[in-house]
């Protein structure tokens, strides 16, 4: 026999009515997770309407009546918003498939909010790519989480995050039918982890993240590209926008996949300097525009009130500025608020807050040839 909750105002799991703390993880009661993480590649609930004329009438094969448009996919283009951040992920006019995925997870701490977003970017010349993405944000967002509630250090929480990527990337070659070859799954990789003190990113390949300054000048990047442009500039070779112009500027150097298992991840720590906002994003977004100053300018200050309607706004410029690749762009606003307020209980359900919707855009076009060379590999041409 099943005990009645105590009753008392404040928060209760939404699976069985016990009550729950703010800083609660998981149920006493029944051990439901309160504040899963997130995935863009999680299948949501079908949709109820068409999101290019709202008619009602969709075929069992996601086609609208009305207008004739297939609906998209859930990694076709997907929206996640938890509040303290938000993110957008569109498989862009040029591919037949998404191979961006983003995972994205909060958490509510004795100090504050936290928040967790993972970003990756399938490398199209490797075998797929769309799985490797996928994997690696899945696994990556649990370690970090995990670290999140229990006070781990997150700079090894990082690393150990990556590691955890490359393993279920990794993995992928190991599935029935699928022999490792030449070229197995891999993924460039991007992560952040806010607390209200600082951030701590890491990443491998040519995934980025900025600082958006709600001030006047201090936006800035906050990776290092692995890319042979990436490089050319580090080294004082060339400047970024000349090496950007060259023919192989987008050949990644750093991966997360099974045949580049001892490169070390980048980890850095960053304290912003005030009122702002977190940008990760794949360079589907920043071929278009690599500049934060630019990329403030066009996220805020919406991003600080409304993170997903910014994340939007940036998703669709990459759009209206050709689209020749997948885009995902996750914004979380600093300071951190609380996702929802004292008394509301966490959602029960992670699938309600991802719903697919895309803009028109033209016909897609046909991916261009994998790279050969098993030693570098290529991600999508820059516009």
């Amino acid at each position: 026999m099943t005990a009645d909750p105590p009753p008392g105002p404040g928060p209760a799991c939404p699976a069985c009515g016990w009550p729950v703390g703010p800083q609660d993880n998981f149920c006493e009661a029944c051990r439901t997770e309160l504040a899963p993480a997130v995935v863009s590649g999680d299948d949501p609930a079908p949709a109820s309407a068409c999101p290019f004329c709202q008619s009602p009438r969709i075929t069992p094969d996601g086609y609208c009546e009305s207008c004739g448009r297939k609906l998209p996919s859930s990694r076709d283009h997907a929206e996640i918003d938890l509040g303290t951040l938000a993110g957008v992920t569109d498989r862009g006019l040029r591919h037949h498939r998404n191979e961006d995925a983003m995972a994205l997870a909060t958490a509510e701490l004795v100090g504050g909010p936290a928040a967790v977003a993972v970003v990756c970017d399938g490398v199209s010349s490797t075998r797929r790519p769309d799985e490797a993405s996928l994997a690696a944000s899945q696994a990556a967002v649990q370690v970090l989480l995990t670290a999140v509630r229990t006070g781990a250090d997150l700079t090894e929480a990082s690393r150990d995050a990556v590691a955890a990527a490359r393993e279920a990337v990794a993995g992928l070659v190991e599935l029935p039918g699928n022999a490792a070859t030449l070229d197995p799954p891999s993924a460039t990789f991007v992560s952040a982890v806010l607390t209200s003190e600082a951030v701590t990113l890491c990443w491998l390949g040519d995934s980025r993240g900025y600082w958006l300054d709600a001030g006047d000048s201090a936006s800035e990047r906050l990776t290092r590209d692995d890319s042979v442009a990436g490089e050319m500039v580090a080294a004082g070779l060339l400047s970024e926008a000349d090496a950007l112009a060259l023919p192989h500027a987008h050949v990644v150097t750093g991966w997360v996949g099974a045949d580049l298992s001892g490169a070390a991840p980048h980890v850095a720590r960053f304290s912003p300097p005030g009122p702002g906002a977190v940008l990760l994003c794949s360079d589907g977004l920043w071929n278009y525009q690599p500049e934060a100053a630019q990329l403030a300018g066009q996220a805020l200050p919406e991003a600080l009130t409304d993170p997903l309607g910014a994340a939007a706004g940036l998703v669709r410029f990459a759009l209206e500025a050709g689209g020749m690749d997948n885009v995902t762009v996750v914004l979380a606003p600093f300071p951190l608020k609380s996702p929802r307020p004292a008394d509301a209980a966490p959602p029960a359900d992670p699938a309600d807050l991802t719903r697919p919707g895309a803009p028109t855009v033209p016909a897609y076009y046909e991916p261009a040839a994998p790279s050969a060379d098993p030693e570098e590999k290529s991600s999508d041409e820059p516009a």
